[in-house]
């Protein structure tokens, strides 16, 4: 029964880690194509008379 119970801990160890694996890898995947991706820079708008006077 004992060697029972560890081979079935060892299953559940063995498939835990591989799932800790995958989630690991797939976070340091998704940091890395968010840093890649080209941020949004801002354009330098001009004032126009419009918004110029409304304030």
């Amino acid at each position: 029964m004992t060697g029972v119970l560890n081979f079935v801990m060892l299953i559940c160890a063995s498939i835990g880690s591989m799932a800790f694996g995958v989630l690991a890898a797939y976070g340091i995947l998704r940091a890395g194509f968010a840093l890649l991706r080209p941020q949004p820079r801002p354009l330098p708008m001009k004032a126009r008379p419009e918004a110029a006077s409304l304030q």
